[in-house]
């Protein structure tokens, strides 16, 4: 009996096989254990509560904790057996790189969970998790790079060579790559800063429409004229950016003017027509309304409120409705509207001093 134990099979005694493989089964069935008394726990405490984080445990730990004790019970069952040098290399090479993975995996995971249940805190639409896109991708390649790097290095290579020349390298790529990184830049400083956000109506110079999409790079507005107009992100860090959806309410001045023949009593009575008429309306605010002053050909009226909405096609239904009840209101007074008049004088006289006929009164002839 003992020399069926004591045989050599690849380099271990056949007792020792049975010992790794013991080891790794009842490894493995520990683990198993583990994962349905853990899973039971869990799921009892999801019962209990209303937010999504128990399922990001849950799911965390069956794609990348468990997996991992299940590689470090193989490595663990193997590590107890005599192997060659290159035996012993390759199986340190292959269980630092599964283990890697899944360690980077479950980092790069929890970023990703945590960004977008912040962003879903502040934000019911959907619209900041498209933009957050570019951050989450940019986050997850500088993981991955740090984790290779740790690998590389656990590996026994020595890096400080390669770190050297990946700095220089990367110097060249930046003065080569300006316009570019200074996008990406300005790309976080319309993630976090916020100036605008996706379905924004803003202004940008001359240009005018709502924001489809921010990427790294660019932005798309959808212009009135329905043209995609695609700028880059550092032009609109630099610009003057209008932004209408954050207006909540809209002030409006405007100016009327009427002829100089007017009566005094109705000269006098204009501002108060004119304040009761925004006052009846629901979405305006009255601000004021005075002569403002003498013109060229009429006596001017100034006047200013409020819409308290930033909805256009609402001012322009509202302010409509005041234009109309002006006019109205003015006809109904007999008070004149002024436009631009000249005033002739004609005086025919002869060459005596006397008039041929009689000098006509001077009349205005409005053109």
């Amino acid at each position: 009996m003992d020399s069926i134990w004591n045989n050599i099979i690849m380099g271990n005694t056949v007792l020792n096989w049975v010992i790794a493989i013991g080891i790794i089964v009842i490894s493995f069935t520990a683990i198993r254990i583990g994962r349905s008394i853990f899973l039971k726990r869990i799921k009892a405490w999801a019962a209990r509560t209303s937010n999504s984080l128990d399922d990001f445990f849950v799911m965390l730990a069956e794609k990348t904790l468990f997996p991992v004790l299940y590689i470090g019970a193989v490595y663990l069952g193997l590590s107890y057996l005599t192997l060659s040098v290159k035996a012993a290399k390759v199986l340190h090479i292959a269980v630092l790189l599964i283990s890697t993975f899944f360690v980077i995996s479950a980092i790069t995971s929890a970023i990703n969970y945590f960004i977008n249940r912040a962003i879903s805190a502040k934000d019911d639409t959907g619209e900041n998790k498209k933009q957050a896109r570019g951050i989450i991708i940019i986050i997850n390649i500088v993981v991955w790079i740090l984790g290779i790097v740790f690998l590389v290095n656990n590996l026994g290579y020595d890096i400080t060579s390669v770190i050297t020349g990946l700095g220089i390298g990367g110097i060249a790529i930046a003065l080569a790559a300006q316009t570019i990184l200074g996008d990406l830049f300005n790309y976080f400083v319309i993630f976090f800063d916020k100036p605008f956000e996706i379905g924004d109506f803003i202004i940008v110079d001359d240009k005018m429409g709502v924001v489809e999409y921010i990427g790294v790079k660019s932005t798309h507005i959808r212009t009135l004229s329905g043209e995609q107009l695609i700028c880059s992100n550092t032009n609109l860090t630099n610009s003057r950016v209008h932004n209408y959806k954050r207006m909540e309410k809209r002030r409006v001045v405007f100016s009327i003017g009427v002829i100089y023949e007017t009566e005094t009593g109705k000269i006098e009575s204009i501002p108060a027509i004119i304040k009761q008429i925004i006052q009846a309306q629901k979405l305006a605010q009255f601000d004021r309304a005075h002569f403002s002053g003498f013109g060229d050909f009429s006596l001017n009226y100034e006047a200013v409120y409020y819409i308290l909405s930033a909805d256009y096609n609402l001012y322009m239904d509202v302010q409509q409705e005041i234009y109309l009840s002006i006019l109205k209101a003015f006809r109904r007074e007999g008070i004149e509207f002024a436009y631009p008049t000249q005033t002739l004088l004609f005086n025919n006289e002869s060459g005596n001093g006397q008039h041929i006929f009689p000098p006509p009164a001077n009349k205005a002839v409005r053109g």
